[in-house]
């Protein structure tokens, strides 16, 4: 193997798919990056066995071949050599030669047949969607995924399919997200569950032309994505997710209308005391048309008054302030509907314009 390549280039394609090597293995290879050389290309792959990346660059190969790297020293080389153009030669021991302007290093590889053979789909289901509603569905909803294993189908989001629009549903047990988009096709009516964490890198891809069109390829326990010469395929959580629709509450006795910007403004400044207690509890206290927020510790306390429309009764509650800062962040509307049934059921926050999205939060109970 031997090409010539920009460092740039391969510091992107590196960064990329460091991200799926192993760190906890039995299995050396898998903390490996594979590099493959054929034509007038260079392809990056990693995986642990969930989760695979592949990155294409363009290069200037005149010997095809292919090699394994240890993943982390190599990643840590190539982002220091990022303005340079990089000659890559593999030499009859298996060692990588790396070459720089007048400088060389060496690298002990491994042979490539060990590596993982990375799966391809065939005959998959395909969902076309909008490059900029692919990111905003997983934005608007990852960040409420279960980060414990008590209970590992909630360390992703049920994606449904149907109706023409995408659902995305994330939950931890205190907490729902709910997101829509609309689709431009899709193959079929389905539903899959995908790991969070794989969605997490394939956002951070999603960068770009916001009109772009994006497919999202699914067959049986796998999902496979292509964006920018970047193929991500993982495995789907396998199991049964809870009904999240028995969850939302059918009925509401209050409901207030509120500028998202001033509760989030006065919730990040009451969270500031709340952050200070363990519980982390901001108190929501409604009457006639002012939202009163209000938060204590040892060392003082805040109140933050915010003027709202009232529909139904006054209302005392309290809620976990990041849970609710968390929710206001990922929304863009000017104002917002946030329902209530009492002071010890779930809150629902959405749309005043639609049903685009739904946050469901339980509270906390207050001491008397």
């Amino acid at each position: 193997m031997k090409l010539i390549c920009e460092g740039l280039d391969l510091s992107d394609a590196v960064l990329k798919v460091i991200k799926a090597t192993a760190t906890k293995t039995t299995n050396p290879i898998l903390e490996g990056i594979k590099l493959r050389a054929s034509e007038d290309s260079l392809t990056l792959s990693a995986t642990d066995l969930e989760i695979s990346i592949e990155k294409t660059i363009p290069a200037d190969v005149k010997i095809a071949g292919e090699v394994v790297v240890p993943g982390k020293f190599f990643a840590d080389f190539i982002k220091k050599l990022s303005n340079e153009q990089i000659e890559l030669t593999l030499t009859d021991k298996n060692a990588l030669k790396i070459q720089y302007t007048d400088s060389e290093g060496f690298l002990q590889g491994n042979n490539a047949d060990e590596f993982p053979e990375i799966k391809d789909l065939v005959n998959p289901e395909t969902i076309v969607l909008k490059r900029k509603d692919l990111r905003d569905l997983i934005n608007q909803t990852i960040f409420s995924v279960a980060i414990d294993d008590a209970r590992p189908i909630l360390k992703g989001c049920l994606f449904e399919i149907s109706n023409n629009q995408i659902t995305a549903v994330a939950l931890d047990g205190y907490r729902l997200a709910l997101a829509k988009k609309p689709i431009k096709s899709t193959t079929a009516e389905f539903s899959c569950i995908v790991p969070a964490r794989t969605l997490s890198e394939i956002s951070k891809l999603l960068e770009g032309n916001d009109d772009d069109e994006i497919e999202v390829k699914v067959q049986k326990n796998y999902l496979l994505i292509n964006v920018n010469n970047t193929r991500v395929i993982t495995r789907l959580l396998d199991g049964e997710f809870i009904n999240y629709k028995q969850v939302i509450p059918s009925a509401t006795s209050t409901t207030i209308v509120v500028n998202k910007k001033q509760l989030e403004y006065g919730l990040e400044r009451a969270s500031l005391l709340a952050k200070m207690d363990k519980n982390n509890l901001v108190k929501f206290d409604v009457r006639d048309k002012l939202l009163t927020l209000s938060s204590a510790s040892d060392i003082g306390n805040v109140t933050e008054n915010i003027t709202v429309s009232l529909t139904g009764k006054d209302i005392t509650i309290a809620f976990n302030a990041r849970y609710m800062s968390e929710c206001m962040r990922v929304i863009n509307d000017e104002f917002i509907n946030i329902n209530f049934t009492s002071s010890i059921a779930p809150c629902t926050i959405s749309s005043t314009s639609g049903d685009d999205y739904l946050y469901l939060i339980l509270p906390v109970r207050i001491v008397s």
